[in-house]
């Protein structure tokens, strides 16, 4: 997998390429940031794309922010070519 860019904490309104469980690339807009009990940050992200985990369709999905790659247009243009 390619190394995490440095980002803010607050990624509202960003467009996100990640692996949602480390496995599924998504790319979509972040509805929500927040900072979880013990420090960690999670992501709700908007689906471009719906997919299929384990049987059922997800429109939107939490990501951790270890999860998200980046929020930079251009690397995610590259990643979906």
């Amino acid at each position: 997998f390619p190394v995490t860019i440095s980002m803010d904490w607050n990624l509202e309104g960003k467009r996100v390429f990640g692996y949602y469980l480390d496995e599924f690339p998504v790319t979509g807009v972040v509805s929500e940031s927040r900072v979880k009990y013990g420090g960690k940050v999670s992501h709700t992200v908007v689906l471009e794309k719906p997919i299929f985990i384990n049987g059922t369709m997800r429109n939107q999905l939490l990501l951790e922010d270890c999860e998200v790659i980046t929020d930079n247009p251009e690397i995610i243009a590259n990643m979906e070519k």
